[in-house]
């Protein structure tokens, strides 16, 4: 399909009740046309395969669906941090900033240096970008060490401050969702918490919001379970071993 086809076909499924949902929810609607997600993922299927030429034609449209529909089939092996700094300079809404990061960022080797360097950024959703490839990182990247989350529990810390809605929520699930890695981020995510809490001022949601989770019987209960699974396995292997 050409980026041409694929804009008019946009254009014919615009949906004014859905762009009026979108603004209520805090999304930029001069350039979007009002398409479910769901919808966008379809038309990615129906184009078939990774194409990073065409995710940048239908980038550069300024669409605000095609360039989400651009997160979905560009190729991540493809991506340099040029691109990144281009798309996240360009960030305009927070379904763009998170859908780019849970859809491409995060797959691209660049991943963790960037959230890093975008969460000291002063821009918006630069600083959002950061926490939430931090987010998506602690639910996709099934092989990273714990030292990784925790150099970035340091970074939460320090920017649970900012009084921005769409930077603290960012934060907070960043918190969250390393806190619900595994046992272990789960306690030193608490005591960040913690640390936070005793910080005081307008960073008290961030960790409140997050203990609520994170010390909840639905989490605790199933971490422990895989821990105690996790060192059944190891006994069973060291078992073996000694064989």
């Amino acid at each position: 399909m050409k980026a041409s086809e694929i804009i008019a076909q946009l254009q014919s499924l615009g949906n004014q009740a859905n762009r009026e949902g979108m603004a209520h929810f805090g999304i930029k609607t001069e350039r979007a046309l009002g398409i479910s997600m769901d919808t966008l993922r379809g038309i990615a299927r129906q184009i078939g395969k990774k194409d990073h030429a065409l995710a940048q034609e239908l980038w550069n449209t300024s669409w605000h669906e095609a360039r989400i529909l651009a997160t979905l089939i560009d190729d991540p092996r493809a991506v340099s941090r040029e691109q990144m700094e281009q798309w996240v300079a360009e960030f305009d809404s927070w379904d763009l900033c998170d859908q780019c990061c849970g859809n491409l960022f995060d797959k691209t080797p660049y991943a963790w240096d960037k959230a890093v360097e975008w969460s000291a950024r002063e821009q918006e959703y630069e600083k959002r970008a950061g926490f939430v490839l931090i987010a998506y990182l602690a639910v996709h990247d099934k092989q990273a060490p714990d030292e990784k989350y925790l150099s970035y529990l340091a970074i939460i810390k320090r920017e649970a401050g900012d009084s921005r809605n769409f930077v603290r929520k960012a934060v907070n699930w960043a918190l969250r969702q390393i806190g619900k890695r595994n046992a272990s981020l789960n306690r030193a995510a608490i005591a960040t918490a913690h640390e936070i809490l005793a910080q005081g001022g307008k960073s008290k949601w961030v960790a409140s919001d997050a203990l609520r989770e994170l010390t909840s019987e639905k989490v605790q209960t199933k971490l422990s379970r895989e821990e105690h699974c996790h060192s059944a396995s190891i006994r069973g292997k060291r078992a073996n071993e000694r064989r």
